[in-house]
């Protein structure tokens, strides 16, 4: 139907997470459950150790700060290590993928992957025996858009009858959004200029997965906000896109997420960003900082969802 890549992760002996379609509604809610009970445990001072000697290799083609140290100090709460694995190691030079995959899947429990390529990703999970767990890709974030909806059920209760719109570029934590908007019945709208919107042929895929998905795309941010829950932006220029970060700030001048913004929506909308920030452009501080602004508890939460993540797929394995 198209190029892009499939939604459902590959098979193995274990369960992998490479796309917020590798699981279902259900599953998506016992992670958040899992979640929101290891938080509560954590903000009273505990650290329940339920996965001793388990190892965690973390591979990285990506700097990170919120993916590197919130999977690191969730595998630690639950009484594991993480390995933080970068060059070095020779990933994609020195041996066959496929061998890379096989040898580093026998020595450790878990891979989150951080990497440009979501072949890359792919490829892991076809080859290692040890869980794989999308950390980033050029092509989606899951991780990340797992912990944005785990933060609006915090906040409002429940999802039910929420919405939820994106004012920028419709990059990988867009298609995130509306894949896991769609498996949790949120409706998303996405404002970017017409060619920076996200695939069509991407959304339609969405809509094989979720027939009743509501997505729509617009022009028109003032729009896109009218009747939103939650107002979310990234920035204009992803990682290896910074040749075209004066054009991309020109197409991008008038999707600017600042308090004339806001006014247009609903008096309970809030504010999310996944960080970092290029603050003065999509963003204004005035609304990342404000009373609005979600941004750092969502950050926080990236550590309490993927704990409750890790949890569960090391619950799932088949070995």
């Amino acid at each position: 139907m198209n190029n892009a890549p499939s939604t459902m992760s590959l098979s193995g002996t274990s369960r992998h997470f490479l796309s917020v379609f590798d699981l279902t509604r259900d599953e998506i809610l016992s992670v958040f459950d899992r979640a929101a009970q290891l938080k509560a445990a954590w903000t009273s001072g505990l650290r329940e150790p339920r996965h001793v000697g388990r190892v965690m290799a973390l591979l990285f083609a990506k700097p990170s700060l919120r993916t590197r140290v919130s999977f690191e100090s969730a595998m630690a709460h639950l009484g594991g290590s993480a390995l933080y694995l970068g060059p070095d190691v020779g990933w994609g030079g020195r041996e066959a993928p496929g061998d890379f995959a096989r040898v580093l899947g026998s020595y450790v429990d878990l891979i989150v992957c951080r990497t440009y390529s979501h072949g890359d990703v792919e490829e892991l999970a076809a080859h290692s025996r040890a869980t794989v767990i999308n950390g980033l890709t050029d092509w989606n974030h899951p991780c990340q858009a797992l912990t944005d909806l785990f933060t609006l059920q915090e906040h409002f209760g429940s999802l039910a009858g929420r919405h939820l719109a994106y004012i920028g570029d419709g990059n990988n934590v867009a298609r995130s959004l509306a894949a896991a908007c769609a498996r949790l019945d949120v409706r998303f709208t996405i404002a970017a200029p017409s060619r920076y919107q996200v695939d069509p042929a991407f959304l339609e895929q969405v809509g094989e997965e979720e027939p009743s998905a509501q997505i729509e795309q617009t022009d028109d941010p003032l729009a896109a906000v009218a009747a939103a829950d939650a107002i979310y932006t990234d920035v204009w220029t992803s990682m290896g896109q910074e040749a075209e970060q004066e054009a991309r700030r020109a197409a991008f001048r008038d999707y600017q997420v600042n308090d004339d913004l806001m006014r247009h929506a609903p008096s309970q909308a809030v504010f999310l960003h996944c960080l970092p920030a290029h603050r003065g452009e999509e963003v204004t501080d005035s609304v990342l900082d404000g009373p609005q602004s979600l941004a750092f508890q969502q950050a926080e939460n990236r550590m309490h969802l993927q704990k409750g993540l890790v949890d569960w797929l090391l619950d799932q394995e088949i070995r």
